[in-house]
């Protein structure tokens, strides 16, 4: 395995239970993109400040592209300024009073070439707001800026904490696909915190599952989340493509994460169902079913 990065922690955290230890162990190969789901109170947040050297660790050993980032014992310890890592946090912190091109400038390192710059203008189709300072500009914008900006340094490690959260269900897609031509085109190594499942499936290579700040499961998003047997519900948000009656069952095509799903339903379920509706699939023990969107209230039912 091309190893890019390594890391082993130990980091209290205090939290409203209590303290409580993050204690975690794990490689990430070099041009993989990592998600880190869990819980809130988990750890999350925390695992990816102490990678970018915001938060320090009680022990343990971090090391990227071979560096010593930290080290506890060897009492190595590299400032996040040094680190080759760029981070988006889910309030932007864009410069109020900077235009979109000279927030990206700022971002560029000394002596950098600058031809960088109109090349992430021109992937995240910024051209006509180069202009126009944040303030002017949606949520979905400010976070393509945000991304360009952390970008433009060109990180060997970029951190994602829960970028899109904010974000309607179609400008979320719309990032996504800016959040994957970036991570192949500028070759990079990500690690994205996120509890969306669908984003979860479209983005990642491997998936962490935290839960009280330690891993209980790592692997592909099929693996962790898909595997028979699993005792763990998951929810996963769709689109019903098609209602297929084999007689004395349906089977409901959803549309989930850009992959089609099959749903074997009732026929009373089915008379309840129309192409185009949004709809939730929930699966506890492997047992896929239907729940039902109320749109006026926002909330499920069977």
């Amino acid at each position: 395995m091309n190893t890019y990065l390594s890391c082993r922690i130990r980091k209290t955290l205090h939290t409203a239970a209590g303290h409580r230890p993050l204690e975690l162990s794990f490689e990430l190969e070099r041009g993989k993109l990592l998600a880190i789901h869990g819980p809130s109170g988990a750890g999350k947040t925390t695992l990816l400040r102490i990678l970018a050297g915001l938060t320090d660790i009680d022990e343990g050993h971090i090391a990227g592209n071979g560096v010593i980032w930290r080290d506890t014992t060897l009492r190595v310890n590299i400032p996040a300024r040094k680190r080759p890592v760029g981070m988006v946090f889910q309030d932007f912190a864009l410069f109020p009073h900077l235009n979109v091109r000279e927030n990206l400038e700022f971002a560029l390192p000394s002596g950098e070439d600058p031809r960088v710059i109109p090349e992430l203008i021109g992937l995240m189709e910024l051209q006509s707001l180069q202009q126009a300072r944040p303030a002017q500009l949606s949520g979905g914008q400010q976070q393509r800026v945000a991304l360009g900006r952390a970008i433009v340094r060109k990180p060997e490690l970029l951190l994602l904490d829960e970028p899109l959260s904010a974000l309607d269900d179609e400008m979320r897609s719309r990032l996504q696909d800016y959040l994957l031509r970036a991570h192949r085109q500028f070759h990079l190594t990500t690690i994205l915190v996120s509890h969306s499942l669908p984003e979860i499936f479209r983005l990642a290579d491997e998936v962490i599952r935290l839960d009280k700040g330690r891993s209980i499961g790592r692997g592909t998003p099929a693996e962790i989340f898909l595997q028979q047997g699993s005792t763990d519900p998951f929810m996963l948000a769709g689109e019903v493509i098609d209602i297929l009656d084999e007689g004395p069952s349906f089977t409901i095509s959803v549309l989930c994460a850009n992959t089609l799903l099959p749903v074997k339903t009732t026929p009373g379920q089915a008379a309840r169902l129309r192409k185009g509706q949004k709809v939730m699939i929930s699966s506890e023990s492997f047992e896929p079913r239907i729940l039902f969107m109320n749109e006026m209230s926002n909330k499920f039912d069977i």
